[in-house]
């Protein structure tokens, strides 16, 4: 059988076929797998945005309309006539509509449980998103049948268009492992793929203007670009986390990295092995130098002519942390394989800003490592000297996550000159704690760039919350008797995220003139036991100005927030 997207399950016969390849459309590297005769394959389900509402018959095609229930009360039956006939009456839409009692959300069959729509909830607070994106998701995530092809109908302001596309992506997955004994009659062709079996997901807007009315514009090429573009870094940040580390370990990850590099014809840097300790990245080195395989700093960098400004993104890709010498337990350690997510996001969201033409000088720094256990691993009491050149006493071997990234944002001011420095990582549990499952911590130098990354959280649905930035208060925890400073704080009970935001920053300088920014995503980086793609939308709208794309500059945030912002939305 082939499992398609969460759900779905398409039955496919592999008639003596005996090694191929699985390729998601667009996507890189293929994977390879070996099978028997009876054996059975996961294919990944393909999203595509279209400009507007396409005629399908839901028997055939089943649809899943969904909207805040205000919206859907505006709609007429002929704005979605094409997606519901000839299934569906007029009579029976109205009563449905009028059957929706969101608490928070309610959905109403139309025809079978083929025709559906739902509402989101009534209400968004202040530190929620307007386009309610979290509801989408688990919606989609519940009641699409993954059948050969469907569609997700959005009912949603044009604001709200980004958050809510990629709302939708997030219901599906693209790895799996999963095997099983179905014994349908369809093979792959040469290539291992079998599109005929592909699941097909249309997503479609109906666009609510600012005066109430439904907007009959479509949308256009450069809006459906930027939506296909995301979506495909989206599922490809979630797939390296979702991915193990015995198929996403350093080597892998820089394959990645090379093959998107490839696409847009940039070849990275790599520094890697005994040459971090030779040009004293301590940090990355110390962490990873017992591994199989040799951690790495892996550069990409996009140069563009006219650039004004230099931004460079820092991610934390530890493709396993097993605490090191400081073990985590048998309980804490699953789940490991996510330490890469800062990393992830930072190269789904590098490789889509690039596409949309970004216009100033932006750099994505991969700080790769596995935190294994072996003969050459960290001890505590050891000291190392990291790129900043201040030494560390380590006395938490599982406190890795800040040596890595502070050799990254160290290189990201010394070798690149970055005026805009973003880190961003699964750094600590702590972060679930002080913001939740739903909202990363942000923690920045600067106030105004703390306001706009909290707007880019709600706009993008990739929520943000801010934590305290003290120095003068915090620094005092990573205190040492013989070096700069230790790596974990003393009093675990004092703001323990904005600390290790803080470590990070102290290699840079607490009086870095440009702005830092340090977002810990610990725990919206996956919901259940997969992975969210949390971070990839969160930066295109953020830097969404620099982009030449037009929706991405719609959404980006200003430099004040509007007081109605802060107000709860209705």
């Amino acid at each position: 059988m082939i499992r398609t997207g969460v759900k779905s399950v398409i039955p496919i016969k592999l008639c003596h076929v005996h090694k191929f390849t699985v390729q998601s459309q667009g996507f890189a590297p293929t994977w390879s797998i070996i099978n028997s005769s009876n054996s059975t394959i996961k294919m990944a389900t393909e999203i595509k945005f279209n400009e507007s509402l396409t005629r399908s018959d839901p028997q055939l095609q089943p649809v899943l309309i969904i909207g805040q229930l205000r919206h859907l009360n505006l709609l007429k039956f002929g704005h979605l006539a094409s997606k519901l006939e000839p299934r569906v009456t007029e009579e029976t839409f109205k009563s449905a509509i009028a059957c929706l009692h969101p608490a928070p959300t309610d959905k109403c069959s139309l025809y079978l449980d083929v025709a559906t729509v739902a509402a989101l909830p009534l209400k968004a607070s202040r530190h929620n998103t307007a386009s309610r994106a979290h509801s989408i998701t688990r919606l989609v995530k519940n009641h699409v049948l993954n059948v050969n092809e469907e569609n997700v109908v959005l009912v949603c302001e044009r604001e709200n268009i980004f958050a809510s596309a990629c709302a939708v992506v997030r219901a599906f997955p693209l790895y799996s492992r999963k095997t099983g004994s179905g014994s349908g009659n369809k093979t792959p062709n040469a290539g291992g793929d079998a599109d005929a079996s592909r699941s097909v997901i249309n997503v479609e807007f109906v666009v609510i203007d600012k005066d109430g009315c439904i907007e009959e514009k479509p949308l256009t090429q450069d809006e459906l670009n930027c939506l296909q573009e995301s979506e495909r870094s989206i599922r490809l940040a979630a797939r390296i986390v979702d991915t193990p580390c015995n198929e996403m370990n350093v080597d892998h990850f820089i394959e990645n990295v090379r093959e998107f590099g490839k696409e847009l014809s940039l070849e990275p840097q790599i520094i890697r092995g005994e040459e971090l300790k030779e040009r004293g990245f301590g940090g990355i080195y110390g962490v990873g130098k017992a591994a199989a395989v040799p951690p790495a700093l892996v550069v990409l960098s996009h140069e563009p002519k006219g650039a004004q400004e230099t931004i460079a993104l820092v991610g934390k890709g530890i493709v396993y942390d097993t605490g090191g010498l400081s073990i985590k337990g048998k309980t804490a350690m699953p789940g490991m394989k996510r330490d890469c997510g800062g990393a992830a996001a930072i190269l789904g969201a590098f490789y889509t800003a690039v596409k949309c033409g970004f216009k100033d000088n932006l750099h994505a720094v991969f700080c790769l490592a596995e935190n294994s256990v072996g003969p050459n691993a960290t001890r505590p009491d050891d000291i190392h000297t990291l790129y900043s050149g201040r030494t560390v006493e380590i006395n938490n071997t599982d406190a890795e996550g800040r040596l890595v990234l502070a050799d990254g944002v160290c290189f990201a001011n010394k070798d690149l000159k970055a005026n805009i420095i973003l880190d961003m990582a699964t750094l600590t549990g702590a972060q679930g704690i002080a913001t939740g499952k739903y909202h990363g911590a942000i923690l920045t130098n600067s106030e105004p760039w703390e306001a706009k990354a909290l707007q880019a959280g709600r706009k993008s649905g990739d929520l943000l919350a801010p934590i305290i930035y003290s120095p003068e208060l915090h620094f005092s925890e990573f205190a040492s008797a013989v070096a700069d400073m230790k790596n974990s704080v003393a009093d675990r009970q004092n703001a323990q995220a904005s600390c290790a935001g803080l470590f990070v920053a102290a290699h840079l300088g607490f009086d870095y003139p440009g702005v830092w920014m340090h977002v810990d995503m610990a725990t919206p980086v996956h919901c259940g036991e997969r992975a969210t793609g949390y971070g990839v939308a969160l930066l295109l709208t953020l830097f969404g100005s620099r982009t030449n794309c037009a929706l991405l500059q719609s959404i980006a945030p200003t430099d004040e927030e509007p007081p109605s912002k802060r107000m709860c939305r209705d």
